[in-house]
Parts: structure tokens; C-alpha cells; sequence
């Protein structure tokens, strides 16, 4: 099988602080079971860069389109409204060669500091939960959702500050994850600087 060319895509972590004690909960969403890519999956908002988000006069920059991806798939896919600049940049994902999809994922983590209503779609998306990172995988574990790998691993590392504003003070730092290490799809002279 020929390498696929990986389809530049967008993802937002979006996170709060539990309403009853100071607990770091994030946005999950239920994927459509009759989707191809992750059907039935539990995944963070997000989804394929499109035409509309490239702005003419950035031209072909995939890091501004990103941004713009992922606003407007936190707004398609969970019915919330966020800015560009909530978006803090934490992770690239590059699907591995000879995979039958392949995407090239810029990750965001966006905090809310303010209750929200959350609108699934019910075509793509099917439900939602607002849950703790530990609670997560501990439901992963016992096999009651299914999360994709890149999902997985960031709330790994979520699950290490025990506050929103400890998550904060860490992913501000800069500390970006890259998948794979020396992936060609991950630009970041795009945003102004190199790893």
C-alpha cells in the first residue's frame, strides 16, 4: 500500500474545573458507531482542516487554518463558541505511514472558565461527558468507551496536575508532544518559532 498523503486536521482539549471541588474534568464526544474513521469512539472535539479555514492572506499556513479548525469544529461538534486566542498549542499527531486514513493533528487545550451548554450534532456526534482524566481511563480500562490513541495519551498527561491552573501553568511552558518525534507534517516555524 502507497503512503497516504496525512490530512491536515485540528483538535481542542477543552477543560474545566469541577463545579463541587477543583478537579480538572474534560470534554468528551461519542463519534456515530457508523462513521469509518473511530466510529463509536470517545474523542475530544475536532476534526479536518478545510478550504474556509485558510485565510488568503496567511496563504497556505496550516498552523492559522488550525486554529481556525478548531474553533469552528468545537462549534459544529459540541455547540460551544470559543476564540483563537484560548487555544494553547500542546501536541502535533501524525498518523503512522501505510494506514488506510492518515491525519497530521495540531492539538489545542482550551480552558473554560465559564459553564457552558454543550449541542451534540446527533449525526456525527451522539453524546457527550463532562469527566475527570482518571475517570477516563479508568472507563477505558473496564472497556465502557473506546478512546483512540492520541486521545488516550493526552489525558495521560492531563491526569498529572491535580488543578486547571497547574494544567495552565504546564502546557504554557511550551513542552509540545510530537508523534512522531521527527514527523515532516509538524510545522512550528509556522507559529513564530522552532522546537
Amino acid at each position: 500500500m502507497n503512503n497516504i498523503e496525512p490530512v491536515p486536521a485540528a483538535t481542542v482539549v477543552l477543560v474545566r474545573e469541577a463545579q463541587l471541588r477543583s478537579e480538572i474534568e474534560i470534554l468528551l464526544l461519542r463519534r456515530n458507531s457508523r462513521l469509518v474513521f473511530h466510529g463509536g469512539h470517545w474523542v475530544f472535539p475536532g476534526g479536518r482542516i478545510d478550504a474556509i479555514d485558510f485565510d488568503n492572506t496567511e496563504g497556505d499556513l496550516e498552523y492559522p487554518a488550525a486554529l481556525k479548525a478548531a474553533v469552528r469544529e468545537t462549534r459544529e461538534e459540541a455547540g460551544i463558541e470559543i476564540r483563537e486566542e484560548q487555544l494553547i498549542h500542546t501536541a502535533h499527531w501524525t498518523t503512522p505511514p501505510r494506514l488506510p486514513r492518515r491525519f497530521s493533528t495540531w492539538f489545542f487545550v482550551c480552558p473554560l472558565f465559564e459553564e457552558v451548554s454543550v449541542v451534540v450534532d446527533n449525526d456525527e456526534i451522539l453524546d457527550h461527558r463532562w469527566i475527570t482524566p482518571q475517570a477516563a481511563l479508568d472507563e477505558a480500562a473496564a472497556e465502557n468507551l473506546i478512546l483512540p490513541r492520541p486521545t488516550r495519551v493526552t489525558i495521560q498527561d492531563i491526569c498529572s496536575h491535580r488543578s486547571l491552573s497547574a494544567l495552565l501553568a504546564a502546557v504554557t511552558e511550551g513542552n509540545i508532544r510530537i508523534f512522531p518525534e521527527d514527523s515532516a507534517h509538524y510545522r512550528p516555524y509556522e507559529m513564530g518559532y522552532s522546537p
